[in-house]
């Protein structure tokens, strides 16, 4: 039988972590230490063991992914033609492949509307400036899902369910006239919830009610339906990081058979929308001989020990308390495809040290088949309290964990701002191999 190089970079990887757990200190390592010469924490406040980093080599096919955020044109620009966004586009994955990435989470669902012709919403204003305003013509999903696979990367359609506007001076009803018709918020106004953010209000679609999971999943049918997408996938915007008052007091008191308490009725309604996302694309596949993933990237606290038993040496805010997801289930259940855990923390934080948090990961999804890719801050990159090599020794610390196969970078535009981010240049120097 013939060992490929990969197989034999692989095969080494796995001996290198056997001779670790055999004998610890055969292999060179080094203990990590802050700007000021001190050993950092395994777990920040919580546990003071050192953090020690070894040298691995890559796992086979490693996946890099970076997150292209269309909301407020956070790394993709409003164009005026057709001509202009692909050319734009077409720059960008030049830039993104040449890096060594093998996949784009492209944001084609920000605020209930597209970035493609559709029965369920209007184009996006972050596409041309104007909600319902597209390129005659042209349908943008299907020229970047192509020219994605041209450049030889995966191509994750990346959707967030809920969110009308995160922040806005108007009330609910003066704010959904200012969108399209054909927006799903403007025309149910009595399945939309406003949340007071201090002085702004923040709108969303209500996870409690049916028919918004219904719609959801519609509009994910409808795309993978439609085009070759490797995979589907969803951020932590489930309910709003703020905690929520007696907002949902009305579908709660409409839909809640089981007359669960509110808590636990929250997490069933995500729970809810998550698999009839599993099941549609399950069901899709099936009928169209499809391998259509879905793969979520929630906050990277799921619970902290001290709440949860199960839960990290963490002390953060908690998906499964503020946010209603249980991320853990989703991947105990194999619900989910793949996990990426936004870790934007770095290894000297007090609260939320990568070191504890991302071994967490590990043991929570050891056994499942589902994947783990770590989900990094680029945009952290040179903070307080990061060095230069943060991401660098992040990246080799996921390396020493066979249950990683990859990482994703939050976001494009931090993570080439080479200029006023000397930390990403760095890493992408590291992952080029240099």
């Amino acid at each position: 039988m013939r060992i490929s190089k990969m197989d034999v970079t692989d095969m080494r990887r796995w001996i290198y972590l056997l001779l670790l757990s055999l004998f610890p200190g055969l292999l060179h390592g080094e203990y990590l230490k802050d700007d000021r010469g001190k050993f950092i924490r395994y777990a920040g406040n919580l546990n003071s063991a050192k953090v020690m980093l070894k040298d691995f080599p890559p796992p086979r096919r490693e996946f890099r992914g970076v997150w292209i955020a269309t909301v407020e044109n956070i790394d993709f620009p409003r164009c005026r033609t057709a001509a202009e966004f692909k050319q734009r586009y077409r720059i960008l994955m030049q830039k993104i492949r040449a890096a060594g990435f093998t996949a784009v989470f492209f944001q084609i669902r920000s605020n209930c509307d597209a970035f493609y012709p559709s029965a369920y919403a209007p184009y996006s204003r972050w596409m041309t400036g104007h909600e319902g305003v597209g390129f005659p013509g042209f349908d943008p999903l299907r020229f970047m899902v192509n020219e994605t696979h041209r450049y030889g990367m995966e191509f994750h359609a990346w959707f967030n369910p809920y969110r009308v506007t995160n922040s806005t001076t108007l009330s609910k009803n003066a704010f959904l006239k200012t969108l399209s018709a054909k927006n799903f918020a403007r025309r149910n106004p009595q399945w939309v919830i406003v949340q007071k953010n201090g002085k702004n209000n923040r709108i969303f679609l209500d996870p409690g009610v049916p028919q918004v999971v219904q719609h959801i999943t519609g509009v994910v049918n409808e795309v993978i339906s439609r085009y070759p997408v490797d995979a589907v996938h969803f951020d932590d915007y489930f309910y709003p990081y703020e905690p929520l008052g007696n907002e949902d007091a009305a579908s709660f008191a409409l839909y809640n058979p089981r007359k669960l308490d509110i808590a636990n009725w929250r997490r069933s309604n995500t729970d809810a929308l998550v698999l009839s996302i599993r099941r549609c694309i399950d069901l899709t596949n099936r009928k169209r001989k499809l391998k259509v993933r879905f793969g979520i990237s929630p906050f990277g606290i799921w619970a902290n020990k001290k709440k949860h038993r199960a839960g990290s040496l963490t002390d953060g805010k908690e998906s499964y308390f503020t946010l209603y997801a249980d991320t853990r289930k989703w991947v105990k259940y194999k619900i989910v495809d793949y996990i990426i855990p936004q870790i934007y923390w770095n290894f000297g934080h007090d609260a939320a040290a990568y070191a504890a948090l991302t071994d967490w990961w590990c043991q929570t999804v050891r056994g499942t088949g589902v994947k783990l890719y770590i989900g990094m801050g680029a945009y952290r990159a040179n903070a307080p309290g990061w060095s230069s090599y943060e991401l660098i020794n992040q990246m080799r610390y996921n390396r020493m964990h066979p249950e990683i196969s990859g990482a994703a970078f939050f976001s494009c535009r931090s993570l080439f701002d080479t200029k006023i981010k000397p930390g990403a240049a760095l890493l992408l120097r590291f992952l080029k191999g240099k």
